[in-house]
């Protein structure tokens, strides 16, 4: 088949009518002439890509399709129903088996635009590392699917934000303030610990403040705030293997081993540490249970019959405490409690607390203006 599209002006269209009345054109021919609007206008316009224009009636479109019909053309109603006409002479074509539908050749894959596609959730490229606990990438800032809106506006705290970051859980709110008394308790234990002595000589040293805190943050271990974590494995195994606290004690005995979490170097029975009585209160006014806590103050009465400073210390209590705390706040199952001591949270909680302290000793230091350190020989 084939197709004409003419216009307004000329003569040319006549010399396909008259192809067509002779039979020189064999195919079928889908015509229309542009420009049938040219008799509703008054004035002469030029119609066209040519600027064409009709100087007589045989070169207007209306005569011209009107012949182009009589010589055998398909000739629409008008310009819209051009489509609608090809597409019926192809279907009768195809109806009387002049014409075979053509398989559509294989198109070859243009991949696509990878930014797009990303945009549209289509693909996303291979991750090196995944994260669960916040967010920063929508309208507001995102800790554990709270926004930081609703974290303020419900004033969950330092202690409500940490149960969000570190355990994913908005905990109940004594927990969130058994949290911030731990961060407060452990915060500072003077200037003669470890920690706070590297501090201060680094700062000394003329050091900057994040120098000076990582000079203090890594001491922090088995010997330093390690007993945190120590105490809680230490008490909780004992505990669910079902020991009694004097079985316990004979056991670390015979294993030579420290029972971390007890014994102090000031502290003692007749001496008490107010941080631990301040903990021990808190802990039996608000907690659900305290199992391992009564556990642990069984065996600092034992250890004490021996030397009276072998008491249950701060970083003990802590510990312990903290194990009833997840054991029973009613968020976590066993094992994802024991998952998060074993984790090393509790290092975290002292290491958090403890900055606070590091921190403070640092800008003391510089507010002192104190010189460099240097160790006098008659203590070495």
């Amino acid at each position: 088949m084939m197709v004409l599209l003419g216009e307004v002006g000329g003569v040319e269209e006549y010399a396909v009518c008259e192809a067509l009345s002779s039979g020189a054109i064999t195919k079928p021919v889908v015509a229309w002439c542009i420009g049938t609007c040219a008799s509703q206008i008054a004035s002469e316009i030029q119609f066209g890509h040519a600027g064409a224009l009709a100087n007589d009636e045989q070169e207007t479109a209306v005569v011209k399709n009107r012949a182009l019909k009589q010589a055998g053309a398909h000739v629409p109603e008008s310009f819209d129903s051009l489509g609608t006409c090809i597409h019926a002479v192809y279907c009768k074509l195809l109806a009387d088996g002049v014409v075979q539908p053509l398989v559509e050749p294989s198109r070859p894959t243009v991949p696509i635009d990878y930014a797009w596609a990303q945009q549209l959730g289509l693909i996303r490229k291979p991750t090196s590392f995944l994260s669960s606990i916040s967010d920063e990438r929508g309208e507001e800032l995102i800790y554990c699917n709270m926004t930081i809106s609703q974290v303020m506006e419900q004033n969950l705290g330092i202690g409500g934000t940490l149960s969000l970051l570190w355990m994913k859980k908005r905990l109940p709110d004594y927990a969130h303030k058994f949290i911030e008394m731990c961060l407060i308790i452990t915060a500072d234990h003077g200037p003669a610990v470890s920690g706070a002595h590297n501090t201060i000589v680094t700062a000394r040293a003329g050091k900057d403040l994040i120098s000076s805190i990582v000079s203090g943050m890594l001491t922090i271990g088995d010997r330093f705030g390690g007993a945190l974590d120590a105490a809680a494995q230490q008490f909780s195994q004992a505990y669910d293997m079902g020991l009694t606290p004097l079985e316990f004690v004979k056991r670390m005995r015979d294993e030579k081993k420290l029972i971390m979490g007890i014994g102090h170097r000031v502290k003692s029975v007749n001496n008490p540490d107010k941080r631990v009585e301040l903990i021990k209160t808190f802990v039996k006014n608000h907690f659900v249970k305290t199992p391992l806590l009564d556990f642990a103050l069984d065996v600092e009465k034992l250890t004490t019959t021996k030397k009276p400073n072998l008491i249950l210390n701060v970083d003990g209590c802590i510990g312990v405490a903290f194990v009833d705390l997840l054991r029973f706040c009613g968020e976590f199952t066993p094992e994802e409690a024991d998952e998060l001591i074993g984790a090393g949270m509790l290092n975290g909680l002292f290491v958090y607390g403890r900055t606070l302290g590091f921190i403070g000793h640092f800008l003391d230091q510089k507010r002192l203006k104190q010189g460099l350190y240097r160790h006098p020989w008659d203590d070495i």
